[in-house]
Formats: structure tokens, C-alpha cells, sequence
């Protein structure tokens, strides 16, 4: 038997700290795996919000949450069509300081009709306000992609982020297959 996929494993990481009806983000919805991993995870009760720059993405993203065949145990979703460095503002004050979990995806959309990337300057922008919405407990996942253009670059800011926190804020790991340094990698953390 194998080690999981980096997909798996933050899936993992997230579904031990968050439960139902607690309120999640999924800061780059892309297809919507994420999403919909994040509304079965907190159930009727809870809250996710879904952020994406490409309205195509959101729809995929609807799509794959209406067309579940347990849609009516999930989550209600909010599709936010804005970078996921807005996410501070757009959350509700009242659930700063209360998010459960944030997963980041990171990269580009697959199949999409245009090339978009995510850039380190607002990915960064980005784990800092997830940081602040934590909880304490919460857990923060990002998917990184070293092996497209661009990726390398966002790989080693979203790392070096990471490895920069004090560890009274959060203690943070990274999960990797080092066999294929170009594969994708997982940095996570947990808020103190």
C-alpha cells in the first residue's frame, strides 16, 4: 500500500479539524472537488464559500454540488466570483476568527477556455487573511504545482511563507514525494 496523494492527504488533514456545522473556504474552487469535499464534510449546518476568478470554474463548481447524489446533506456553498485574496472582506465579520479549514488548489483550472495562473503576490495576500480567519485548531491546505510555468516560483513563496510563521501562530509541514520533484506538494498548517 501507498502513501495517499497530496490531494488525499489534505483532505485528510482538513476532515480531522473540521466538522459539521463549521463555516470552511475553499480559496480556489477550479472544478470543484474541493467544494464539494468541504460541503459533505460540514453538512446542512454548516457554511462554505468557493472563490474563484473564472466564472467557468464557479459553474463547474455548481454543477458538480447540484449534481451530487447526497446534494441535500451538503452544505450551502457560496460561489464568489473574486480572488481568493479577498476572501478577509468577504467573509462576514462575525466568522473571522471561526473558519474551520481553508484548502488552496493551486495552479490553473484544467481544460479552461484561458491560461490563468495563480500568482504568488495574491496567493500570499491570500494565506495571510486565511491565517487570520483560523481558528484556533484550524487547518490551512495548499496544493502546490512546481511543474508548470510559473509554479516553481509560487511552490517555493507559498513554502517560504509557511516556514516563516513564528510557531506560536501555526505549526506547519510539508508533504511531498521527493522522488519527482516537479510532482505537486502539499504545505499545511495548523493555526495554534
Amino acid at each position: 500500500m501507498g502513501f495517499l496523494s497530496v490531494l488525499s492527504q489534505a483532505q485528510r488533514w482538513v476532515k480531522d479539524r473540521a466538522g459539521p456545522g463549521d463555516c470552511v473556504v475553499d480559496a480556489t474552487a477550479g472544478n470543484g472537488s474541493d467544494t464539494l469535499f468541504l460541503a459533505r464534510t460540514v453538512g446542512p449546518r454548516g457554511r462554505v464559500f468557493a472563490f474563484d476568478v473564472q466564472a467557468e470554474a464557479l459553474e463547474s463548481t455548481r454543477r458538480r454540488l447540484a449534481g451530487d447524489p447526497d446534494a441535500g446533506t451538503l452544505a450551502p456553498a457560496e460561489l464568489v466570483l473574486a480572488g481568493h485574496e479577498t476572501m478577509e472582506e468577504t467573509l462576514p465579520a462575525e466568522l473571522h476568527g471561526r473558519v474551520a479549514a481553508v484548502m488552496f488548489n493551486l495552479g490553473y483550472l484544467p481544460g479552461a477556455s484561458s491560461p490563468l495562473i495563480t500568482l504568488p503576490g495574491t496567493t500570499l495576500a491570500a494565506l495571510e487573511a486565511a491565517i487570520r480567519l483560523l481558528r484556533s485548531g484550524g487547518a490551512l491546505t495548499a496544493v502546490v504545482y512546481p511543474g508548470h510555468e510559473g509554479g516553481r516560483d509560487e511552490a517555493d513563496a507559498v513554502e517560504g511563507w509557511a516556514a516563516r510563521l513564528p510557531q506560536t501562530v501555526a505549526q506547519a509541514v510539508v508533504y511531498r514525494f521527493p522522488q519527482k520533484p516537479a510532482s505537486p506538494y502539499l504545505v499545511a498548517l495548523n493555526k495554534r
